[in-house]
């Protein structure tokens, strides 16, 4: 078996949908899942629809829906064309939209948004792909089979956010599409979607189609994975910042989920965590070319010191400065133990004798962390951070490339420097705006055509 899943703009239409088909079609011998995220586009415009009801612009909301309604049976009818379900999806899509507008009507009268019922808005894009594409598969003679992703994608309640309950999982994965794979047919299943063990739906937020796939391939102890998407693998940087960026052929796991976790687009940072306990390998490849070499995920690759260069704006820097701290045992742990209470992700730490510096994403909670961290003493904000990350295996071997990063930033004002554990990743805290211009002097001296 191998997972073959399809991001938003491999399925953003009848023709890219066409295009998914026959990729599929050349890997029927080798038993595929499909995974399918929402039609390119389709997640953000559900979401701005829950808030707009629940804020009260419920014309709004509904105009958007009707739109999406439109897009929905416009896509069906032209991938489906004769096919004898034509009608039985149009119907499908129709009482799916009818739905989701008694519920922002119900959202615009309660007058807030709930991230269990953002969840319910939000997965309707998956649910409704993954039964298209199944539907495009039997029209084109091949035997697709609709599998709903809240029966096989368990997870706790902690809607938007939700973790994946890996037995139940298995559990599900084993019962209802490995028997299906060994008939020769063809599971697809949306991704990002879940539910509880009540079936109440939750999501596995942003990104997570790729997460989903992932966790099922491991769960079907998958041959390998592949990610299709609209690139040709991953690359040296982001093309849309560094056009002249090269396609890495192989990479080795760590680096990849570490490039993930600092920007790169083309994998969700969680993608990589349950391919790697099975040691599965994971394939990027780009669905427009599916002839081209693509990316290879594994445990082994040649030892770069420089294996490709990420960057992620809009990062806050929260520094802590305590006398107390010295020779204090514990006090680093209760410090991050502030972090975990209000939920909010840690991601670059620089520690000093009296000082502590992490820079975080999302800045949900973070006053409650100041007014927490205040207790062990002066806290400072420093907003409109960004973070450029240099990774390789070789990166620390011998040290010259991290001197070579830091005379590469010229005159760019370096405010945080930190060498990751495993030693494959130095990253460095600027302003935000420097963010692109720091990258692009990176991969000029890393990668340049004499490199």
């Amino acid at each position: 078996m191998i997972v073959c899943k399809f991001g938003g703009t491999s399925v953003q239409d009848a023709p890219a949908i066409e295009r998914a088909i026959e990729i599929v079609r050349s890997k029927h011998a080798r038993g595929p899942i499909v995974v399918v995220s929402a039609l390119g586009g389709a997640t953000n415009v559900l979401m701005d629809i829950a808030h707009q009801a629940a804020s009260g612009e419920l014309l709004v909301a509904l105009q958007h829906i009707e739109q999406l309604r439109d897009r929905h049976l416009r896509e069906a009818t032209t991938l489906l064309r004769e096919s004898p379900e034509a009608n039985d999806i149009s119907v499908d899509i129709g009482t799916a939209f009818d739905e989701l507008a008694h519920l922002a009507e119900a959202l615009r009268t309660l007058g807030y948004l709930t991230p269990r019922s953002l969840d319910t808005v939000a997965a309707i894009g998956e649910l409704l792909s993954s039964q298209l594409v199944a539907a495009g598969l039997r029209a084109r003679g091949l035997p697709g089979v609709f599998v709903d992703a809240r029966d096989v994608m368990k997870t706790n309640d902690v809607f938007t956010k939700a973790e994946p309950d890996l037995a139940e999982i298995e559990r599900a994965v084993s019962h209802l599409i490995a028997p299906v794979v060994q008939r020769g047919q063809i599971p697809v299943i949306g991704g990002f979607v879940g539910s509880t063990a009540n079936r109440v739906v939750t999501t596995l937020g942003r990104g997570g189609s790729d997460y989903s796939a992932s966790l099922i391939g491991a769960a079907a102890n998958a041959e390998a994975i592949e990610i299709w998407t609209d690139v040709d693998g991953m690359l040296t940087a982001d093309p849309r910042v560094i056009p002249e960026a090269r396609l890495i052929e192989r990479i080795r796991f760590d680096e990849a989920a570490e490039l993930a976790s600092f920007g790169a687009k083309v994998l969700h940072p969680s993608t990589i965590s349950p391919a790697v306990q099975r040691g599965i390998p994971v394939y990027v490849f780009n669905s427009r070319r599916p002839e081209g070499l693509g990316t290879m995920i594994a445990f082994e690759a040649p030892r770069l010191a420089v294996r490709a260069i990420a960057g992620k704006r809009h990062t806050t820097v929260v520094k802590l400065r305590s006398a107390r701290m010295l020779l204090a045992p514990g006090f680093l742990r209760r410090v991050f133990e502030v972090f975990e209470t209000h939920r909010v992700s840690v991601d670059v730490v620089a520690t000093s004798e009296i000082s502590i510096s992490v820079t975080v994403d999302d800045p949900l909670n973070l006053d409650a962390v100041v007014a927490d961290l205040m207790q062990f003493g002066d806290v400072a904000v420093e907003r409109q951070r960004g973070i450029v990350a240099i990774v390789g295996a070789g990166i620390a071997d011998g040290g010259r490339a991290i001197g070579d990063a830091i005379a590469a930033l010229g005159p760019i004002p370096l405010h945080m420097a930190s060498l990751s554990a495993s030693g494959i990743n130095f990253t460095l805290v600027i302003d935000d705006h420097e963010v692109v211009p720091a990258m692009q002097r990176l991969h000029a001296t890393f990668f340049s055509v004499s490199t």
